[in-house]
């Protein structure tokens, strides 16, 4: 299976979740590492977009294909069983705890949750510190400008 996310250049070369555990993110609190991806580029974009402004958009922006294999065991979150405010802004505390158990609990590597920003899109987050992120593999980076009509 192929999933996308995008990064910054300096970024690309590594899957991470150091960045997301700078401040947490919707799925994780600060301090918890994993790794936010999409499973199509549009949602990849989306996902970055509704934090930028023309103004602040870099133009360093990488498009990762990132390759999974097949055999690997994915939690899917059933949406209609999660808290109320899940997709609120900012991050409720609810849908972090549900991510925080998934890293520590340590069960799956990856995790399949619903898009905050594309309703019936999904995101695929990995956890880093599980014994099967080494057979995750970053398989193609390229180069994506965003379409400046987007922040118009």
């Amino acid at each position: 299976m192929e999933v996308y996310r995008l990064s910054r250049k300096v970024f690309s070369n590594t899957l991470s979740g150091k960045g997301a555990a700078l401040k947490g993110a919707r799925w994780n609190s600060e301090g918890v590492e994993v790794i936010y991806t999409a499973m199509n580029r549009s949602l990849a974009m989306a996902e970055v977009a509704v934090h930028l402004s023309l103004a602040m958009l870099p133009a360093d922006f990488m498009m990762l294909t990132i390759e999974i294999p097949d055999d690997m065991a994915i939690l899917k979150l059933d949406v209609s069983r999660l808290p109320k405010n899940w997709n609120t802004f900012p991050y409720h505390p609810a849908s972090q705890t549900i991510g925080d158990k998934f890293i520590s609990e340590n069960k799956y590597c990856l995790l399949h949750v619903p898009s905050a920003v594309t309703q019936g899109d999904y995101n695929l987050l990995i956890n880093p510190k599980h014994k099967d992120f080494t057979r995750i593999k970053i398989v193609k980076r390229v180069k994506f400008p965003f379409d400046e009509r987007i922040f118009q």
